[in-house]
């Protein structure tokens, strides 16, 4: 996957996630809460990979 692509995808999967969170929260649901939880976290990692992956481009090309 590009970096791009890598933080698309962290972007969607922390707005599901906090979407799941936050409904979770509202009828009393603890695993929806806790899946919420664990996609955000999952999309953290995958905007951290896509902007590690940026940098790495970057300094490709600078040496270049």
């Amino acid at each position: 996957m590009g970096s791009t692509s890598d933080k698309i995808s962290g972007m969607a999967n922390e707005a599901v996630g906090n979407a799941k969170q936050g409904i979770g929260k509202a009828v009393g649901n603890d695993r929806l809460r806790a899946e919420g939880k664990v996609q955000e976290i999952k999309g953290e990692g995958q905007q951290a990979v896509g902007k590690a992956k940026d940098a790495v481009k970057n300094a490709v090309d600078r040496s270049l």
